[in-house]
């Protein structure tokens, strides 16, 4: 059998098809992900930039001394100026193992101006199931700089009160995947689409047998795997290097009002459609005339408004749209009547309300 499934696995590495990619470039197989961890902490060893005596420091700080068998007397605080309290986060990759290390990021929670020069104590991180998953110490690197005078005049650079300790954490507990225990594999897509779910289904049918894999849904397909870490790791090393031919995306066009970016995929296509699309400048000018009155006439100097106005409309020619362009004659036509993109966000709404964009328009 196992003879059998190394033989299969090795017929994979055959030509690649002219436009495909490869199943690993198409999404993830699931529970093989990052894990998120988070943490409390106090930074000490600062310049005096700390969280000046704020209530929750002070008791921080009074319980990492309590570690160590120091009580402080009733009533006695210790200095806040030199340290802060932080919140640390993190993220554990997939099948990390105790005593690897994890970069981490360190953000003050409170109104430490800096964390510049700071060591971060002993601290858990812990998961989104309450458990601990590793500890973090070391020295910060922050980028960040703050400088202030006796005037209050002050000068920032970047975010001083965030910085990493690259290798700053050690793994202490390994998160079970199921990887070489689950019944199947079940691989997901990074973008929903049937036909791309059937054809990574049947490209690894094609290689490991009929009935190796099946299309849950839009997202996951199925694989069934031989129990044991070393022939999956193999098994799905070859699956993830199979080549497979991606559906064609819906079309979609997709417009940001605030910055005047507009992207077009090539599935867009264009009914036949009249465009006309045009400027029209009305311009106001206000030149007031002093009226004086004649001499001995015990008149007054009156200001006798005169308003212009001007209307100057741009003429521009009407295009037509041929049946069914591409995303190219699309830009063609719009480059030719010299459209700003303010002006290709007016136009492509239009054809859409007049049924002739054939695509979804999102507005962000």
């Amino acid at each position: 059998m196992i003879r059998t499934i190394f033989a299969l696995l090795a017929s994979l590495s055959l030509a690649t098809p002219a436009g495909a990619d490869r199943i690993k470039d198409l999404g993830t197989f699931q529970g093989i992900r990052a894990n998120q961890l988070t943490g409390y902490g106090v930074v000490v060893g600062l310049p005096g930039t700390g969280d000046d005596n704020l209530e929750y420091t002070v008791q921080s700080l009074k319980a990492v001394a309590s570690r160590f068998g120091l009580q402080l007397p009733p009533g006695v605080n210790p200095g806040m100026k030199n340290a802060a309290v932080v919140m640390i986060t993190a993220e554990l990759p997939p099948f990390a193992k105790p005593g690897q290390r994890l970069d981490i990021t360190v953000a003050s929670m409170g109104k430490a101006k800096s964390l510049r020069g700071g060591s971060l104590i002993l601290s858990p991180l812990m998961g989104a199931d309450g458990q601990i998953y590793a500890m973090a110490q070391g020295n910060l690197a922050v980028g960040g700089l703050g400088a202030e005078g006796a005037d209050g005049s002050k000068i920032v650079i970047n975010v001083p009160s965030t910085g990493r300790i690259p290798e700053g954490a050690t793994v202490e507990r390994a998160v079970a995947t199921g990887f070489d225990t689950a019944p199947s594999l079940t691989f997901n897509l990074a973008r929903a689409d049937f036909t791309t779910a059937q054809n990574v289904a049947g490209a690894i049918n094609r290689k490991m047998g009929p009935g190796s894999a099946e299309a849950l849904d839009a997202v996951s397909v199925a694989v069934r795997a031989p129990a044991g870490a070393d022939i999956r790791a193999t098994m799905m090393s070859a699956i993830e290097n199979l080549d497979v031919v991606s559906a064609e995306p819906s079309a979609k066009v997709i417009v940001n009002a605030r910055t005047g970016t507009v992207v077009i995929n090539s599935a867009v296509r264009v009914g036949p459609a009249a465009v006309s699309h045009g400027k029209l400048t009305v311009r106001i000018d206000e030149k007031p005339q002093v009226s004086q009155p004649a001499p001995f006439s015990q008149g007054q100097t009156t200001v006798v408004p005169r308003s212009g106005v001007a209307v100057d409309e741009e003429k521009r020619p009407m295009f037509l749209l041929a049946p069914g362009p591409k995303l190219a004659d699309i830009v063609k036509a719009v480059n030719a009547i010299g459209a700003s993109p303010a002006d290709l966000v007016a136009i492509l709404e239009a054809l859409k309300e007049a049924g002739a964009l054939k695509a979804e328009l999102i507005v962000l």
